[in-house]
């Protein structure tokens, strides 16, 4: 009887998955020969998953042009594998249009109309990028060669134990499945992508608390997947959270309930209600919704990779320190890169608008520290109007320190903000924006390959995945410059509202209804409906998804737990190893476990990315898929071992 073959069976398949097995076709003929078998367990579409999928509102884009979406790692990308070019979203849908790309499923005309409208600058749907990912899904399969067959299978993973009924050092896993069934790998990966948890305390007790009193509560949750029928025509909601998912929940209660969006002679927009719209009352931590994409295109001196935080700078601080951390060591060298390229763009793009030269400047700035009066004194020099200084901690808190003395206030501040902003990042003039844009792209990228995690202190762990992130997407990751215009519109409407900075909700007994204000105005409004406009909280204790909540429970996986000055605290995500490995709950890696993606405790740095930039998450598949490779080989099973399934 001949031996099993080898298995790999990745659990979620959406895109992450799907650059893992382009991965394993580009690496396998260096590093594994012979027969294979993979299983994706998907219950959506493979390829686009859940968060990507097909079904949703045709009125939902992504946050990225069609120019800067790829799946295929390029030349540029510094991993141990073979680079493999391939067409980004933009020559895809080029592609499909004149038959270069023939084998994509035939497409639904509103799919058609948008390929033949798409140029390179325009933000696709999430429809158009749904058939991307699986065309690429596709592609990759196969590629893999004919000794490798692909089982999809359409469920849910419920639980992985060990094949032998010991440890996970014993031998091969079962894949439990939703249906019953089970799965033999020698190898798993989790890749659920971005999951639910279930309901923190608090929100549950919102829930219960409007369920008693007759409202509406959505706790934090993936926009798309609320129902909002139970909000009616003209009712107050109170939101809290203004990224990403307020904007997609904008498009759902406005829009989506037939509402339009017609453009005025001078350029800004009218909405047109349906008359179905409730009035959206909005707040956060800022009080003002992320920062745009930019439409400017640079006029200085191209961008280069960073100059301060770079490998040797990296190397020189984990000689001189056991620990690193992140506001004293990393966050200045981050601070003084971003500072870098945008007085370069402002020096060699706009020389009419500073004193002196750039070579002058550029020989003083890297003199002095970013902490320092120097260097505030040499951009009061240099750049005479006050308003083109880059203030990064102005820039993070726009509206820190004001004091707002009535609703009329609040209302014209955070509306002329949002204009500033549109003007800023949207202007041919004002192209420094996005040289500030790419310097802290770049940086974000190469944040996980230059400083090892666990030579960073817990504090300083805290804050790159809590700080850092969240400041990198509201200055790099925002929407459509087009969707800040419809909110300005929704506000001259009446149908949206803006209560400030420091936003806080609570509900109240006496009224049966939701309160909030701002700690920064007296603004104070009641509803019967609150909608936590975020993504949730990772939680692998809490998790909804059963394999993850099973992993917990068996005590194979653990959350991640830091301890700082302040004690203990829970990251809430799986705790892996830097090759991806999942850790038990005291650290010892588990054979032929792996977890990659946005909840666990590595980097994460999304599925996609940009073409020609290095990007971060193709590096990770390439050296997951190469681990991979090396564990099957390692574990070609004998006669013995062959188990019937």
């Amino acid at each position: 009887m001949p031996s099993r073959v080898p298995a790999t069976a990745f659990i979620g398949g959406g895109p992450r998955t799907a650059g893992v097995l382009e991965r394993l076709a580009a690496n396998r003929p260096a590093l594994f020969q012979g027969p294979l078998h993979i299983h994706v367990v998907e219950p959506h579409e493979p390829g686009s998953g859940r968060i990507w999928r097909y079904d949703q509102d045709p009125g939902l884009l992504l946050n990225s042009t069609a120019a800067d979406v790829t799946m295929f790692t390029d030349a540029s990308v510094a991993c141990d594998g073979p680079s493999v070019e391939g067409p980004g979203l933009s020559t895809w849908a080029a592609g499909v249009l004149d038959g270069t790309i023939r084998d994509v499923p035939a497409l639904e005309p509103h799919l058609l109309a948008q390929l033949r409208s798409l140029t390179p600058a325009s933000f696709p749907t999430r429809q158009l990028q749904s058939k991307y990912l699986e065309w690429f899904f596709g592609r990759a399969v196969n590629t893999l060669g004919p000794e490798v067959t692909v089982t999809v299978h359409r469920e849910t993973a419920t639980a992985v134990s060990a094949a032998s009924g010991g440890g996970h050092d014993d031998g091969p896993h079962r894949v439990r499945l939703a249906s019953g069934a089970e799965v033999l790998a020698d190898v798993v990966v989790y890749a659920v992508g971005h999951t639910d948890s279930l309901p923190d305390p608090e929100s549950v007790r919102l829930s219960e608390f409007a369920a008693r009193h007759g409202g509406f509560h959505a706790p934090p949750s993936y926009t798309t997947d609320v129902d909002y029928s139970g909000l009616q025509a003209g009712q107050d909601v109170i939101v809290s959270g203004m990224g990403l998912a307020f904007v997609d929940l904008l498009v759902l209660l406005f829009e989506g309930r037939g509402g339009r969006f017609e453009e005025r002679p001078d350029g800004e927009l009218d909405y047109v209600p349906s008359g179905a719209e409730p009035r959206v009352w909005a707040g956060s931590r800022r009080g003002v919704p992320f920062h745009s994409k930019i439409s400017s295109v640079l006029r200085g001196e191209p961008i280069t990779r960073p100059r301060y935080f770079t490998a040797e700078a990296v190397d020189a601080l984990l000689t001189e320190h056991q620990e690193l951390d992140f506001r004293t060591h990393l966050w200045p060298l981050i601070a003084k890169d971003a500072g870098y390229a945008y007085y370069r763009e402002l020096f060699t793009g706009y020389p009419s608008r500073v004193l002196g030269t750039w070579t002058s400047f550029e020989s003083r700035f890297d003199a002095v520290d970013w902490y320092s009066t120097a260097r505030e004194e040499l951009a009061a020099f240099s750049i005479p109007d006050p308003a083109l200084r880059l203030d990064l901690e102005k820039l993070d808190h726009p509206l820190s320190g004001c004091a707002f003395a009535d609703h009329d206030t609040v209302q014209r501040s955070v509306a002329a903000y949002i204009q500033n902003d549109l003007n800023l990042r949207t202007s041919p003039d004002h192209s420094e924006t996005l040289a500030l844009f790419t310097a802290l792209l770049f940086v974000y990228m190469d944040l996980g390959r230059l400083v090892p995690q666990e030579r960073l202190n817990a504090r300083s762990q805290q804050a790159i995945h809590g700080w850092w992130h969240g400041f990198f997407s509201f200055v790099d990751s925002g929407p459509p410059s087009h969707r800040l215009r419809e909110m300005l519109a929704l506000h001259r409407a009446g149908l949206l509202k803006f209560l400030g900075p420091g936003m806080w909700v609570r509900a109240d007994d006496s009224l049966g209804r939701f309160v909030a204000g701002s700690f920064q105005s007296p603004v104070v409004v009641d509803a019967a409906a609150y909608i936590e406009a975020r993504l949730p909280s990772a939680s692998v204790e809490r998790s909804a998804n059963p394999a993850l909540a099973d992993l917990h429970d068996a005590g194979w996986g653990t959350e991640q737990r830091l301890l700082t000055s302040e004690g203990a605290h829970s990251t809430g995500k799986l705790l892996v190893s830097g090759n991806h490995e999942v850790l038990s709950p005291v650290g010892t890696p588990q054979k032929g476990l792996f977890a990659v993606g946005p909840w666990t405790s590595g980097w994460g740095a999304g599925a996609f990315a940009r073409p020609n930039t290095n990007a971060a998450p193709f590096r990770e598949n390439d050296a997951l898929a190469r681990r991979i490779l090396s564990t099957v080989a390692a574990a070609r099973p004998t006669e013995s071992q062959l188990m019937p399934f």
